[in-house]
Parts: structure tokens; sequence; C-alpha cells
């Protein structure tokens, strides 16, 4: 059965240095079997992995509105849309990655969050587990893009200010009646100790508290000199304290 684990944050935060470093714990220890999802229309997680996009679902949402007149002959829309979907979706030996990017035109951004809702259903069957590292704020989320997860980990950098944020993204879960077994929090990028206000913002957005993670300077200086952190990961801090995680989890 197919496990999924959404990521969700305001901008940041490091949620997708949090997704890769997820994606390369679990490659390495539980299974190669993993479709990684870029669902934030900032399209930058393929680059902290290392790996080129083939394009993106926003893209081809507007190439198909230019080219709706040359569809292949048998072929409907939709069936084209599928196809070229799932040929953007770039593989590797460790996990696939497939990027929801942004439309270049005008237009309702629905219709391409619809387009990966359904590709989800279909392609997440052949996979074991779905890394989905969300839009910055919940645009996915509330159109139930992300429904059906099973672990949701609400990512926050140690401010009173994310961790309200965090708690925003819960308590739409709730409105939306979204399927999500578990949901936790993150405080991530911590320098020290986590402030009393801190706390008692946690504690007043009812949040469980799943861990703290300190600023690793390692991927921090890759990142800076933009370079993928994919091959210094099981190097740095986040890489061990998910990994204590993931391994009562999965293991």
């Amino acid at each position: 059965m197919t496990k999924t684990i959404a990521i969700a944050g305001k901008g940041g935060t490091g949620k997708s240095t949090l997704s890769a470093v997820t994606v390369r714990w679990l490659s390495d220890h539980v299974s190669k079997s993993i479709l990684v999802v870029d669902a934030d229309s900032n399209v930058n997680l393929n680059d902290l992995l290392g790996v080129d996009l083939r394009g993106t679902v926003g893209g081809i949402r507007e190439e198909m509105k230019e080219k709706v007149q040359s569809i292949p002959g048998g072929m409907t829309k939709q069936q084209f849309l599928e196809y070229k979907i799932q040929s953007s979706v770039v593989e590797t030996p460790d996990f696939d990655l497939i990027a929801m990017g942004r439309p270049e035109g005008p237009g309702c951004y629905c219709y391409a969050n619809s387009i990966l809702r359904d590709i989800l259903k279909t392609l997440s069957c052949n996979y074991k587990y779905v890394i989905i590292d969300n839009e910055a704020g919940m645009e996915h989320l509330s159109r139930r893009t992300t429904a059906g997860i099973d672990y949701l980990l609400m990512v926050s950098d140690p401010t009173v200010r994310g961790i309200h944020a965090a708690g925003s993204i819960g308590k739409l879960i709730k409105e939306l009646d979204t399927r999500v077994r578990e949901k936790f929090l993150i405080v991530n990028r911590l320098d020290g100790s986590l402030h009393q206000a801190a706390t008692e913002s946690i504690e007043a957005e009812g949040l469980e508290l799943l861990c703290t993670v300190p600023e690793d300077e390692l991927l921090s200086e890759t990142d800076r000199r933009g370079e993928p952190i994919w091959p210094v990961a099981d190097r740095s801090e986040p890489y061990k304290i998910l990994g204590e995680i993931f391994e009562r989890w999965f293991v």
C-alpha cells in the first residue's frame, strides 16, 4: 500500500530542504520506489535533488492551450494530456520526480491542480512512497490536491508567526475534512532552545510537535553555492533527526 507524506509550511522555513532529506533517507534505508512531487509553483526541489526537469504540469497546460488543434489522431485531449504529464516524470535510480510548476499565461490555476490530482491517483499506485513538497501557502491543500495523505508534516521556523501559519494549515485540514491520518509540526532552523512564546503558540494552535531541527551549516552552505544537497544530505543533522523518526514509522 502506498504511503503519502505531504510537507507544507510558509515560505522560507526550509520545507523543500526537509523534503529532499526525507527522500534521501527513505531511498537509503527503506525503498527506492518513491514518487517525489514538487507541488510548489516556485519549482526548486529538483535543484536540491540534483536532477533536471523535463517539463512541468503548468507548462504542459500552457502547451495544450496552444496545440489543442494538433493532438494526434485517435487520442482525446485528456489522453494526450495524461501522456504528456507521464512523459514529464523524471526517472532516477533512487526516485522519480514530477513538478507542478506555474502556468505561464493567464487563466485559472484550478485546472492544473485538478490535472495533478487526477494524475497522482494513477501514478501513485506504482510507488510505495509519495513525497509531496507543497506550495508555500495552502494552495494545493485548499483544493484537495493532497487529499488522502498518511503524514502531514507542517514545517515552521522558530517564530510565533511561522507556528501560527502551521496552525492555519492544521485548521484548514479540519475544515475541508481532508483525509490525513496523522499530522505533526516540525520546527526547523532552530538556533538554541525553543523560545517560551513559541512553545505557548504551539500549544495554543493545538499542534503536536514532532521534533525540532537545528540550522545545518553543511546544507546551508551547499545551498548557498547553488549545489544540490542530495550528495551531502546523509551527513546532515536533519537526516539523522528525521531518520530516527522514519525508522519508527517505516522500518
